[in-house]
């Protein structure tokens, strides 16, 4: 049984078959979970696009007509399926509206790469919704199959606060998802001391003898506690170092992680305008976030 009842899934007017409803289609199937099916046309008239009112009409009649049918399909299929399209002028606002009334308890969407220039100049959705959704969001890249097979969970090693309450509910839910999905549960850190050292000393400049092992040391006997602690083998724990973005990039690319779940909280408008390590890390073209957050 799943921990989550209800999926919400966001597309494009464009957007058909992809990873992220072959995702969220899989997940309604392997636990009952109840699958919103929901598009989203974009009432923005920014290149005139949307000026002739027949060509408008006639995007929105087409994505009527599909959802229709893959309703159809997905109810023969044993699912329960529900729809909508929504025009909108704010997307960001109506998904999480109807995330909230409808009860949701996951966002599944596929993952939007943005050039870096637009990045600067507006804030990506996919970040919006990691900063803003009040349910955990599933961004997918790519699926190698509708279930994921190994999935791993992304840890901070905080040694007290909500860090170590976030860490918990990192392990739960993925270890809750693997279950579901009969796969593999896998235990992921990154230490980089850099990051210990502007955190401990304030300007990262003064450092003593020693203290990159000592950092290391401690975070990895942590890493092993909590590996112990949630009887994850040996085999499936994996301590690495250096900058997390690039770490966990390599990590994926080495390995068969389908799902990295990580945690999310709420960011200063700085941290929100440069993007968390979990927005980062959707840059990798294989990599599928499932981002949990926090509770208090």
């Amino acid at each position: 049984m799943s921990q989550f009842k209800r999926l919400f899934v966001m597309l494009g007017p464009q957007m058909r078959h992809t990873p992220a409803l072959q995702r969220a289609a899989a997940l309604a199937d392997s636990s009952g979970a109840l699958l919103d099916i929901n598009v989203f046309v974009d009432d923005v008239d920014t290149f005139g696009l949307m000026g002739d009112g027949r060509e408008r009409e006639r995007l929105l009649s087409d994505n009527r007509q599909w959802l229709a049918d893959e309703a159809d399909q997905l109810g023969n299929a044993g699912l329960d399926v529900s729809t909508e399209l929504l025009l909108t002028r704010d997307p960001l606002g109506s998904v999480l509206e109807r995330v909230e009334r409808q009860g949701c308890d996951l966002l599944v969407k596929d993952v939007q790469h943005e050039p870096v220039l637009k990045r600067l100049l507006v804030t990506p959705l996919d970040w919006q919704l990691l900063k803003d959704s009040p349910v955990a969001v599933h961004l997918v890249s790519d699926i190698r199959l509708p279930l994921p097979r190994q999935i791993a969970a992304a840890v901070d090693l905080n040694s007290h606060g909500a860090g170590e309450h976030l860490d918990e509910q990192v392990i739960h839910c993925a270890r809750a998802l693997a279950l579901q999905c009969n796969a593999e549960l896998h235990l992921l850190h990154v230490c980089d001391a850099a990051k210990t050292h502007i955190a401990d000393f304030g300007a990262g400049t003064v450092t003593m003898p020693g203290f990159d092992g000592s950092v290391r040391t401690a975070q990895r006997a942590a890493f092993n506690r909590l590996g112990d602690h949630h009887q994850i083998p040996l085999e499936r724990r994996h301590f690495l170092e250096g900058a997390a973005i690039r770490a966990i990039a390599q990590f994926v690319s080495h390995s068969r992680a389908d799902v990295i779940v990580m945690g999310s909280h709420r960011h200063d408008a700085m941290q929100t305008y440069l993007g968390g390590t979990t927005a980062h890390v959707l840059e990798h073209p294989l990599c599928n976030v499932l981002a949990i957050k926090a509770v208090r």
